[in-house]
């Protein structure tokens, strides 16, 4: 593992993230709202600090929530985006402009969304914000038969980013 990627582990305390990578939770709104569609309360916003390592990737997951990805250090990060109407798209998070990164970038509620590092011997170091706030009710991690039989058109970049399901 990259020698900066241990020192921001230890240093921003994070944990394995079940889909992939490390995490800590940095902020939850103390306001609360109530939303249609959603199960309960969910606090009006949260975010975190999320890390992956050179072959790490974090796992096609779907959001009832809009999430803001943010760029912080290391190597640029590619999100693989399904978007409501089964359109892949791939956007790249990270400093250089001049090569069409953003510092920022939403993906929208409803789409499957997968993420990995450019620079297989980095790391990325990003944030995240949710809002409403995330919540484990409103996050689902893909499963690849599911995925490829309802975009077999993406089967390729579904199976390289989904991890198979263990009997």
């Amino acid at each position: 593992m990259n020698k900066y990627a241990k020192f921001w582990i230890k240093k921003l305390k994070l944990s394995q993230h079940p889909e992939g990578g490390y995490f800590a939770n940095t902020y939850r709104s103390d306001r609360t709202i109530d939303l249609f569609g959603y199960d309960g309360t969910r606090s009006a916003c949260t975010a975190i600090y999320y890390l992956l390592t050179g072959n790490q990737f974090s796992s096609f997951h779907i959001m009832k929530s809009d999430e803001i990805w943010h760029f912080y250090s290391g190597s640029s990060l590619t999100l693989h985006i399904i978007d409501l109407k089964g359109r892949l798209n791939r956007v790249i998070l990270g400093p250089n402009f001049n090569e069409g990164e953003r510092f920022q970038v939403v993906v929208k509620s409803g789409c499957w969304f997968a993420a990995s590092v450019n620079e297989k011997k980095c790391y990325s170091l990003v944030g995240c914000t949710v809002s409403p706030g995330f919540d484990y009710n409103d996050w689902k991690i893909g499963d690849r038969k599911r995925l490829t039989e309802k975009y077999p058109e993406h089967k390729k970049i579904i199976e390289k980013f989904t991890r198979p399901v263990r009997s």
